[in-house]
């Protein structure tokens, strides 16, 4: 495992360029909205009910494999959206691809219900930025020391910073997405998409059983339990792998290894790792750090559709 600071300045990140004075800008943002409020809550209780709901029909019903199948392929391919399109393409430019692949993505991860293309990718910029200092909108170490600190951190991190208001200057992180008119309108189209992810497995169930019943439980496990899981999933990235894991590089920020997110979120676990390479298109750089993301663009890359595929040279990873 290699120390030091983070490795070659090729890798980090093309972000906006550093705000004057980032704790300045915070303290003159408005409070948010009671229909932001709203919203935030829709969106976090919504498919906690969904789980709930499931659970209790099929106490009765059974939990047969056309649930389990729906549950894990909607999973994988939402989790993929996010991981491959809207993380490691979007964001990072970590490969290039053709248009199809492009929009695939983006409707693979608006299906996830984490937010727009355009969105998600600016609070994800700034929270690179910002890494754990202020002006970061996710860091769990911006409330104290203590005990009782360390979980205020944690909440916010993991689903408190939804109801803080945003910059007015955030769409300034996602200029160059936003020179792309099919990449506005894939953003724009984002509650069109999160219907059609809770569509497709209602129809399916419907059809795998031939009942109501079935498409209803599919809607459930398949729609709003699957989505529960993955947002719960991917916050645990903003928090638990910023403050328990293994911290192989010495980076500017407390991002953290966890293998067991590792292998949950598609390789995102692997946090340390992808904050020292930011524009590494792998996060798991050995062999047991599994990264499904990675596999899937390696995978595209084999078929020809991927190419310019940023990794770092093993000698910088201390990988021999």
């Amino acid at each position: 495992m290699q120390k030091g600071s983070s490795p070659v300045a090729e890798f980090v990140a093309d972000l906006a360029p550093p705000s004057p004075d980032p704790a300045a800008k915070e303290a003159k943002l408005e409070p948010i909205s009671a229909t932001q409020r709203v919203i935030s809550l829709t969106f976090m209780i919504g498919p906690f009910l969904g789980l709930l709901g499931a659970v209790v029909l099929s106490w009765g019903w059974g939990f047969t494999w056309v649930e389990l199948t729906l549950l894990a392929s909607m999973y994988i391919l939402t989790a993929l959206g996010i991981t491959v399109g809207y993380h490691r393409l979007f964001t990072h430019r970590s490969f290039e691809t053709n248009r199809v692949v492009q929009v695939i993505l983006s409707i693979l991860g608006s299906m996830a219900f984490q937010g727009s293309l355009m969105r998600w990718v600016a609070v994800h910029r700034r929270h690179h930025q910002h890494s754990d200092r202020h002006g970061d909108p996710h860091s769990p170490h911006l409330h104290g020391d203590g005990f009782v600190d360390t979980l205020r951190g944690w909440w916010h991190s993991h689903m408190g910073w939804m109801f803080a208001p945003d910059p007015p200057d955030l769409l300034r992180y996602v200029t160059d997405l936003r020179q792309d008119r099919v990449l506005r309108l894939m953003s724009a189209l984002f509650p069109v998409y999160v219907a059609v992810g809770l569509l497709i497995p209602t129809v399916l169930g419907g059809i795998l059983t031939g009942s109501w019943m079935g498409a209803l439980l599919g809607l459930l496990w398949g729609g709003l339990a699957r989505i529960f899981f993955l947002h719960h999933v991917t916050w645990c990235i903003n928090s638990v792998c910023h403050l328990w894991g293994g911290r192989p590089y010495e980076v500017d920020d407390e991002s953290r290894n966890n293998f067991v997110f590792g292998v949950l979120a598609m390789g995102e676990g692997w946090h340390n790792n992808h904050h020292a390479f930011q524009n590494s298109a792998r996060h798991g750089f050995y062999w047991w750090q599994i990264d499904m993301s990675y596999w899937v663009i390696r995978g595209l890359a084999m078929l020809g559709l991927a190419w310019r595929v940023k990794l770092p040279a093993p000698h910088l990873l201390g990988v021999t």
